[in-house]
Order: structure tokens, then C-alpha cells, then sequence
């Protein structure tokens, strides 16, 4: 006999469970399922920007995190912003720190994107600044920042939900405030694959929370027909999709060189005139490849690496990963940054790809495209707009998407609709790179009928590059792409990046977990009765520690497993201790 082994603990999740419905109870607990709390950033004279105002007011934060916040909700005096100025930034959360608030994560995150998925090391912050003349302050003008601060990457959701409240805010201050946060603490939790109505100062705003299970490129929220709401709802498309094509008019020609990049996990700064423009374009960069989330951010190690980008829509020379960024003492790390402060050119002189951006001009219909520039020509001072590396792309550039786009511009198409036809050119060359890796993936995989019910399944084949790369020549890109290029070159290279090992870590995970659910729907279809009815005890009592184990797996590691499955696992679990003398019964139902 050679029982399956596991070295997970022996106990069952009965008092999570618990935890989870006293937590219910929790005050803000709806609210903290869609925000950590809302911050009103101020300029004090002798302070600087200080945090006016944290609701709820129970929500801690520690002082290192209110210092970033407070830098990272103020353009800096570079920008000029005069009015009422949109960004977002991503902000690294204190070592250590534990929320107070419930949310129910493990159910969200199962079913949610992996891009979409709580972070649970950054803040995401979403941040309206109004900048106005007012004669009555000593410096001459009212400022000031509404931030909402998330765990959930909803940049679509927040910013527009920012339009409603902040005008209004700014007017009535902290009571409305807190109306609108009561309001939101009414709202259904996000649950994937579900449209929701979120009424907030009389208007329902309707939209869909994407689920893991869409299909790529499938089309946007439909309103649906069998609500009749009154008010009649602001409908979002999308909750966290940017229009790409608004986005990237000044780099447009250079898209393909962009997916690339990100493909490999590149370091890329991006140097804006603007918060607005700088965290726009970091937030568009990090979407080119995330059809299938490449990673480059890991945390510990590699059995350990999260699928989620490493990027910072807004940076300051007040963040505190400013150094780590920064060091000359080592190459830099697979980030994206969005700046807007000139001292950062100099700081930036050894990073291999640099996006500066100017102000919008037009040239005919056409935004006016920045070139593609040496390292060398970057200066400290009076950095012109362009491309900054000495990069070469591995594919030919698709001159039919151009042509298509500035077609697009000439008959005036509307933005969404470019963007569109750019994402779904992206998806394409995405899926195009992306199926022949996943098609030796499945190779690697132990066949069904190897699975046996007393046995630990077989082992899942290592990866080889040299094998994959011998079926591209009857199973490669190019049945699905008319790109050429020099397609085994790009592999080559991407198996290099940090991207790869985050990729084939998640997928081998997700592997993983498909041989475990295939091994306990075998187990629930054998003969129990006729095995153990020539076993010891000490067999059968190591067959429930087993099986044991397998089912708190199975919750712990939320296998989609079906859920007779597991219940007919429970009942094997019943009749091997039933079959046991009484005093062994005893032990193993306590």
C-alpha cells in the first residue's frame, strides 16, 4: 500500500468559519468591502500637506503611511495644477500591519481576476485635488484632496464615484462626508460575475464586477432589461478598464514596442506633465499584456510569487521605496513609474526605457508621435518628449492597425471605439504568444488514467524550454498571427524575465490544484468497502488522517471541487472510523 502523503496541519476550519460570521457584525464591514477609509489631504503653512480628516474614524493608519499618502495626494509644484485635477497612486503598506476591517477575501479572490484581486500589500489611492485662488488664505489659494483609499484596483469605479461626492464635499464638508460613507456602507459586497446597483447622493451607479471565468475581449455591461430603476442608473462599462487609445495618442506608433516591454517585465519610467497623464499611462501600460497577467512582482519565495504587477501610477521623491527604485549599486527592479518632477531625469539616466511625455499638440488629425530616442539624449534639463532606449523589438510592427487607427481619426470615430479595436488587437497578439505555451503546459500534465485512488498522483513534468521550443515549428505563433518576426527570440528572452517565473509558478499552481480535485473525485468513485476490508487498524487510521487532510485542503486551498464530492469524502471519513473498535472511534471524532 502506498497511501497519498500531505504535510498540511490536521485540523479543520470550523472556527473560521466562526470568525467569519462574528465578523459580520463588525461595524463598516459592507464599507470596508469597497474602501479602507477616505482621507482629506490639506496644505498647512507650517506643516505642509497634513491629513485633515480620516472617516471612518476608527480606521487607523500608521504615521508612515499618512506621510505617503499626504505626498501622494498633491501634485507636485511642477505641475501647475489649477482647478480640479484626477490621478491615482499605489502605495506600499506598512510591514506588519493588520486591518480591523471583515472582508470576505477568500471568496472575492477566488473568483475574482488575477488582476483584480485585493492587494494585500499596497493601498490603491484615488485622489480629486482642487486647486482654486482664494483671497482669504495667506498663500492665496484653497487646496486641497478627497482620496479613497482601496485594496481594489477600480480606478473607473472611484474616480467617477470621486465626481459625485467631491464637488459636493467641498461645499458641505465632513456631514455629507459621512452621509456618503453611511450610504456606501448599504452597498452589496463585490462579488465576481454579478451586476450591481450602488446608490450613492441619488444616483445608482450600475456596473458589473468582472469574474475569472469571462471570456477575453467579451463585450462590456449590458443594462439589464428586467429592472425598471427610477432614478434611471449612470451605467459604467467597465470598473477598472481605461480608454487606451485617449491614454497613449502621443506613443500610439510605439504600442507594439510597449507590449513587448511589458511582456518581459521591462523597468519602465514614465515622465508626465501631469498626475492625471502620468498615472493614466502607467495604468495603460500595465493592461497591454494582462489578458493572461504576467507577474513581476514577487514576494518571497518563487512557490510564493503573487500575479500582480509591480507599478506606481504616481511617484514622489517622498515614497518610501524611493531608494530601492533608485540605487545605482544594482540594476533596476521590474516596476513601472509615473513621475512628474524634472529632478527625476537625472535620477532616471540609468534605466534602460524611458516614456517622456509633453503636452498634447496635434499634427493634422493625428496627435503629434514622439520618436524614439538614445539614452544618451536624455538631459537634465529641457528633456525633450520621446521614447528614451536602445530596445529593439523582436516583431515587425503592424502597420495595418495604424492605418486602421488613423482611419479611425480621419472619419472622427469615437474614443471607445478605437480603444476597442487597440485592446482587441492587444488580446490577440496576447493569445498568440500565450497558446503554444499553454499547450505544452497541458503535455505536462499526468495522464487521467496514471491517477489512482490509493496513490499520490503522479508528478506534474518539468518544464523544458528546449522541448517547448522544438513545437513552435508545427504549433507556434503563427497560426494565429500574421506578425512576423523573430517570435524564438522573444521566447527566449522572456523566459529570462522575472515574468516567466511568476507566470509558471501561478499556472503550476493552478495545475496543481486540477490533479488534487481530479485525485479526490477518483477517491469519492472507488470501492471503499472492498479496500479496507483487509486493512489493519493502523492502515485505516492512517487513512483518515489522509483523507483528512485532503479535505482540509481542499477548503484551506478553496479547490473548485464540487461539493459532493467533498461530502461524499466526509461520509468515507464516517464509515472507515465506524469500522474501528469503539475506543479508536472516540479518539478520531474528538
Amino acid at each position: 500500500m502506498d497511501l497519498f502523503e500531505s504535510n498540511e496541519p490536521r485540523s479543520y476550519f470550523k472556527s473560521e468559519r466562526n470568525s467569519e460570521v462574528s465578523a459580520r457584525q463588525l461595524p463598516w464591514a459592507r464599507f470596508s468591502s469597497w474602501l479602507e477609509c477616505v482621507c482629506v489631504v490639506t496644505f498647512d503653512l507650517e506643516l505642509g500637506q497634513a491629513i485633515e480628516l480620516v472617516y471612518p474614524h476608527e480606521f487607523k493608519l500608521t504615521e508612515k503611511e499618512k506621510t505617503s499618502i499626504c505626498y501622494l495626494s498633491f501634485p507636485d509644484s511642477y505641475s501647475g495644477c489649477l482647478g480640479d485635477t484626477q490621478f491615482s497612486f499605489r502605495v506600499r503598506q506598512s510591514v506588519g500591519r493588520k486591518t480591523l476591517w471583515f472582508r470576505e477575501e477568500n471568496a472575492y479572490n477566488r473568483d475574482a481576476p488575477v488582476a483584480l484581486k485585493r492587494d494585500t500589500a499596497h493601498y490603491y489611492g484615488y485622489v480629486y485635488f482642487r486647486q482654486v485662488k482664494d483671497v482669504s488664505v495667506k498663500r492665496g489659494y484653497f487646496q486641497k484632496s478627497l482620496v479613497l483609499i482601496s485594496r481594489l484596483p477600480y480606478v473607473n469605479l472611484f474616480q467617477s464615484l470621486l465626481q459625485l461626492i467631491a464637488p459636493e464635499y467641498f461645499e458641505k464638508l465632513e456631514p455629507c462626508l459621512e452621509a456618503v460613507c453611511n450610504e456606501i456602507d448599504q452597498w452589496p459586497a463585490p462579488i465576481p460575475g454579478q451586476t450591481l446597483n450602488l446608490a450613492v447622493m441619488g444616483v445608482v451607479i450600475q456596473m458589473r464586477i468582472p469574474s475569472k471565468n469571462d471570456k477575453p475581449g467579451a463585450s462590456p455591461l449590458k443594462q439589464s432589461c428586467q429592472e425598471n430603476l427610477l432614478p434611471a442608473p449612470m451605467i459604467l462599462p467597465t470598473v477598472h478598464e481605461l480608454d487606451l487609445f485617449k491614454c497613449f495618442q502621443p506613443i500610439l506608433i510605439h504600442i507594439q514596442m510597449f507590449w513587448e516591454l511589458m511582456l518581459l517585465g521591462e523597468p519602465i519610467a514614465v515622465m508626465a506633465p501631469s498626475p492625471t497623464v502620468s498615472s493614466e499611462t502607467v495604468l495603460a501600460l500595465t493592461s497591454l499584456a494582462s489578458n493572461y497577467y504576467f507577474v513581476c512582482q514577487k514576494e518571497g519565495p518563487i512557490h510564493k510569487t503573487v500575479a500582480k504587477k509591480n507599478y506606481h501610477p504616481y511617484f514622489t521623491i517622498h515614497d518610501s521605496e524611493f531608494k530601492e527604485y533608485t540605487t545605482r549599486t544594482q540594476a533596476p527592479p521590474s516596476v513601472i513609474l509615473g513621475v512628474t518632477n524634472p529632478f527625476f531625469i537625472k535620477t532616471f539616466q540609468y534605466w534602460p526605457h524611458i516614456i517622456r511625455i509633453g503636452d498634447l499638440k496635434m499634427s493634422g488629425d493625428l496627435p503629434k508621435q514622439v520618436k524614439v530616442k538614445k539614452l544618451t539624449k536624455l538631459k537634465t534639463l529641457d528633456t525633450k518628449p520621446g521614447v528614451y532606449t536602445a530596445y529593439k523589438t523582436f516583431l515587425h510592427k503592424d502597420k495595418t492597425l495604424s492605418k486602421r487607427l488613423l482611419k479611425g481619426i480621419q472619419r472622427k470615430r469615437p474614443s471607445e471605439v478605437q480603444s476597442a479595436i487597440l485592446r482587441r488587437h492587444l488580446l490577440e497578439l496576447t493569445q498568440s504568444f500565450i497558446i503554444p505555451l499553454e499547450r505544452y503546459l497541458v503535455s505536462l500534465m499526468p495522464l487521467q488514467r496514471a491517477v489512482t485512488p490509493w496513490k499520490n498522483p503522479p508528478q506534474i513534468r518539468p518544464f523544458s524550454q528546449e522541448e517547448f521550443m522544438r513545437t513552435l515549428e508545427h504549433s507556434g505563433p503563427q497560426l494565429t498571427s500574421v506578425l512576423k518576426g523573430d517570435w524564438i527570440g522573444l521566447y527566449r528572452r522572456f523566459f529570462r524575465s522575472p515574468n516567466f517565473d511568476g507566470w509558471y509558478s501561478q499556472r503550476h499552481k493552478e495545475m496543481t490544484q486540477k490533479l488534487e480535485c481530479l485525485h479526490l473525485e477518483i477517491i469519492c468513485e472507488a470501492d471503499l468497502l472492498v479496500w479496507i476490508k483487509d486493512k489493519s487498524e493502523v492502515e485505516l487510521v492512517d487513512l483518515v488522517l489522509k483523507l483528512r487532510e485532503k479535505l482540509v485542503k481542499a477548503h484551506h486551498q478553496q479547490l473548485p471541487v464540487r461539493e459532493e464530492v467533498l461530502q461524499k469524502l466526509e461520509l468515507y471519513i464516517e464509515t472507515i472510523i465506524s469500522s474501528l473498535p469503539e475506543d479508536l472511534q472516540v479518539v478520531h471524532r474528538h
